[in-house]
């Protein structure tokens, strides 16, 4: 099955444009005829091998439209006609569950239909949704996976505003230095040319406002290709793996990366296992929602031991970036046979904890980011009043 790229116009003279997988440009003209529209032109896509998967908002939100619509009467090609509409809804989107809808209608099932959308659908969310099929309970699944991806927006959103400030911090300190350096500095150059030694501390100063002013390009395309060497030895496994684990040591930071990534497993895990999914499934789907690849491939070894028979709180003790408290409630759930409930129970508070973990980190990275342009600040003072005393001094013992 191909992807194509298409501009079509409606029988009203709209042109409509979207994204379909048909066999070919021929099923793609029947499509369109079926939605009264004819084809304007279509270009395959020969990249889409793989499709970027929705992020958790247009997840919770698909899950959250279908589960309301199943659950109030509504048929599924209803339901997703119902979703492809509507306004809010991407090209992008609407393309995928146009196809979604098109598969349906010629009795696949949406999970099977889901899996063939290229990757756009995570794997937690396809084998839900096959529970759910053959459990006959859709739309309480479907509400169930709202309310997992709103909270893995949340999570997300946390973390991403919880940096908004520091970034704020570290661009003015970047701007300080600039302006300090290639206008303040500059003034006084012609004075500190006439003294016949300066301060190490002025020195050092006077000749970056030198590299700044006089090489700006170079120190340009340095930080350039910095950058896009460090990017480019991330993509190199070795290297990915050894940086996730070196995310998990660093002071501070590595105690919230060890929370979410231990919040991330252990709401995927209980979302999985209250489906009715086995264990060591649920476990290679889980080991994929981490976001560490330190601790996936970790699960190497893991998933063999719990397939032997041995206890999942015993398989979870060997992981390193886990917090204790994972396999400590779990070892509970399994001495208890709760295990369902417990699970639940230990994805609620880890959630608590990664939220005040991220709490606890901005309220040290402020004050920290402060004391860095503190120092900066400081540092250019010293150097230059030193130098302006000295000079001073100088010329006092000439008189």
């Amino acid at each position: 099955m191909a992807q194509f790229k298409y501009k079509a116009r409606t029988l009203d003279g709209k042109v409509i444009k979207g994204i379909m997988n048909v066999a070919d440009d021929t099923e793609l003209q029947q499509k369109l005829h079926e939605q009264d529209a004819f084809l304007l032109n279509a270009k395959e896509m020969k990249n889409a091998k793989g499709v970027k998967q929705f992020k958790p908002k247009v997840l919770a939100d698909f899950s959250r439209q279908l589960g309301t619509l199943i659950a109030s009467g509504v048929t599924l090609v209803r339901a997703l006609n119902i979703i492809a509409s509507g306004e809010a809804v991407s090209q992008k989107q609407r393309g995928i569950y146009e196809d979604l809808l098109r598969q349906i209608r010629q009795g696949i099932a949406l999970s099977d239909a889901m899996e063939a959308q290229n990757g756009a659908f995570p794997p937690l969310m396809i084998y839900m949704y096959r529970s759910a099929e053959t459990s006959g309970n859709l739309d309480k699944v479907s509400m169930q996976m709202a309310e997992h991806y709103e909270k893995s927006h949340k999570l997300n959103s946390k973390i991403s505003s919880s940096m908004t400030y520091p970034k704020i911090l570290g661009i003015m300190v970047v701007a300080v230095v600039l302006i300090l350096t290639k206008f303040v500095l500059p003034q006084f150059e012609e004075l500190f040319a006439q003294m016949e030694e300066l301060p190490l501390s002025t020195r050092i100063l006077m000749g970056f406002s030198d590299l700044l002013q006089n090489h700006w390009i170079i120190v340009l395309v340095v930080v350039i290709l910095l950058i896009v060497g460090v990017r480019a030895l991330l993509f190199i496994p070795k290297v990915r793996l050894q940086w996730h684990r070196f995310k998990l040591k660093v002071p501070l930071f590595g105690k919230l990366q060890k929370t979410i990534c231990t919040s991330r497993f252990a709401r995927t895990l209980s979302s999985l296992y209250s489906a009715g999914i086995p264990i060591v499934s649920a476990l290679q789907i889980a080991r994929k929602t981490i976001g560490n690849d330190y601790i996936d491939a970790q699960f190497d070894q893991v998933i063999p031991f719990v397939r032997a028979g041995n206890n999942l709180s015993d398989g979870l003790d060997l992981v390193d970036g886990f917090v204790r408290k994972l396999s400590d409630s779990i070892r509970v759930g399994e001495e208890t046979g709760s295990l369902d409930t417990m699970l639940s129970s230990t994805a609620d508070f880890m959630e608590y904890d990664a939220d005040m973990a991220i709490a606890k980190m901005v309220s040290y990275v402020e004050p920290i980011m402060l004391l860095v342009m503190g120092v900066i600040v400081a540092f250019v003072m010293v150097s230059v009043f030193s130098a302006l005393y000295g000079s001073y001094d100088s010329i006092a013992g000439m008189s």
